[in-house]
């Protein structure tokens, strides 16, 4: 079975930051992927963009040296790559001055004023408002301009409004596309298509039948030489204020009028302004913070997180658990839990929404413990779905029960290479379909829920509890869940 692959309009992608770490892991391979398949017009270019200063033909070894690191050698075809290289172009660009600007201007205008355009933001946050702004005020963009906006988009509510007003003063709404990687993943689009696109679950979706939901995304790995930017973010503000949120959103929408981009938007928004505020009044009840020390991972000895950042001390947390609660009528008194961190004991993503026990049981003591069932929906590694069920247990002997899952592996099923997420979003941004993108309001409402917590700790003095490397975090995550007689979701 092959997927459909659906040609785009002629492009020119600016990517600045083009030599950097984003584009070398995931920029460069999604759009060579993309032209390997055929959805890259002739004609487009990708021109990479920063300080550096690199000719064409030194951005393109770095090109060839980042497929052959990322992308698999049975998809690196000689001919196909050498034409993606020759797609690309390269221009030394300082955000902050004037250099380099017109000769990226230049090149642009060598293609016409009548192709897409679109700005890649692969740079820090502190960059976003200095590139906006030139890109307009030098007249580098056109009436088919995109703007793709990296997160974080502010590190706190005031910061966010100012970066969007900024933004906002340069380029409509429609224009600007705040990625969030997490929203391309073929295994969220399909919790949409369960939900709306069966009968099954939609009538059982609500409170009457959901015992609770939990959302994890964990990671096995440190810092990986992010220690700049992640000690002054930390965990809630890195994962919790945008991935989690917009995925915890997608769980508990009301069904959207059309799947238009504002019509889903809209929906995401209510849920977002539904969270029960978190202050001082609670915030340590239903929160926790850790901060990993050194223990095993990933098959060997790793250190803590304070000799990861050489640094004597920090209060940064490098691990969240969070017990949300939505004030709506579908979800009033379904708690959602919620966790991330580093050095966890495995990499995995994965929604689990629980449903509420059966009210009695016919079957006795001897047919065993009967579980809840549950939908588990696997964002990574193994991208699928598990729907857990009571089956009995083959063979004589009476009536024994066993909890097991119907398994959908979606490479298995489908046969077919699973794209990687910004592959679908770089696409999404030339077609300007803005469905998985973030709109400025959604963002400024989950800084409106993140911000108390954030605040409390400070004012409480709520600092990191300590967990081994390894392990699923502190035991006071553990206490959070189970003091509500439920427990954390053990991964496959």
């Amino acid at each position: 079975m092959s997927s459909q692959i659906i040609p785009v309009e002629l492009f020119d992608y600016v990517v600045f930051g083009g030599n950097g770490d984003l584009a070398e892991r995931k920029l460069l391979p999604a759009l060579y992927h993309r032209d390997h398949d055929g959805q890259i017009p002739e004609g487009s270019r990708i021109i990479g963009a920063s300080r550096t200063a690199l000719t064409d033909d030194e951005y393109r070894a770095f090109a060839r040296e980042a497929l052959e690191n990322f992308v698999a050698e049975k998809d690196r075809e000689p001919a196909a790559v050498d034409r993606f290289l020759a797609r690309l172009s390269y221009r030394a660009v300082d955000a902050r001055s004037d250099d380099g600007w017109e000769a990226l201007k230049s090149l642009l205008e060598e293609a016409g004023d009548n192709r897409i355009r679109a700005f890649y933001l692969a740079v820090g946050p502190a960059l976003f408002g200095d590139l906006a702004t030139r890109i307009r005020t030098l007249g580098l963009a056109n009436e088919k301009t995109r703007l793709v906006v990296e997160k974080p988009v502010g590190r706190d509510l005031a910061s966010a409004r100012a970066l969007n007003a900024l933004i906002g003063e340069h380029f409509e709404e429609s224009q600007v596309f705040r990625i969030d990687h997490y929203l391309g993943k073929e295994t969220v689009q399909n919790l949409m298509a369960l939900r709306f696109a069966n009968m099954l679950y939609e009538p059982l979706w609500n409170s009457a039948f959901v015992d609770h939901v939990q959302i994890t995304v964990a990671e096995s790995v440190g810092l990986e030489g992010r220690a700049g930017y992640y000690d002054k973010a930390g965990a809630l503000r890195d994962m919790v204020q945008n991935h989690i949120l917009q995925l915890m959103t997608l769980v508990a929408l009301e069904p959207p009028s059309s799947l238009s981009a504002d019509a889903l938007r809209d929906e995401k928004l209510k849920i977002l302004r539904s969270l029960k505020p978190i202050t001082t009044a609670n915030v340590e009840q239903v929160t926790v913070r850790g901060q990993y020390k050194a223990g095993a991972s990933n098959g060997g000895a790793v250190k803590g997180y304070i000799d990861d950042l050489n640094d004597g001390t920090s209060d940064t947390e490098t691990f969240v658990a969070i017990k949300a609660e939505i004030d709506n009528w579908r979800w009033a008194g379904v708690p959602f839990y919620i966790r991330t961190g580093k050095r966890l004991a495995e990499r995995v993503s994965e929604i689990v929404v629980t449903f509420r026990p059966i009210p009695h049981s016919i079957f006795g003591g001897t047919a065993g413990h009967i579980a809840a069932n549950q939908l588990v929906v696997r964002l990574q590694p193994d991208e699928g779905v598990k729907q857990w069920l009571m089956i009995k247990d083959p063979g004589p002997g009476g009536m024994r029960l066993r909890h097991v899952p119907l398994d959908m592996s979606f490479a298995e099923s489908f046969g077919v290479r699973n794209p990687d997420a910004y592959e679908r979003l770089l696409m999404d941004v030339i077609r300007g379909n803005q469905t998985l993108f973030m709109r400025r309001d959604e963002v400024e409402a989950a800084w409106e829920w993140v911000d108390p917590i954030l605040k409390s700790w400070e004012e409480i003095g709520v600092r990191p509890q300590g967990y081994t490397s390894g392990t699923w975090g502190p035991s006071s995550s553990i206490a959070l869940i189970e003091r509500d007689g439920r427990t954390w979701h053990e991964p496959d």
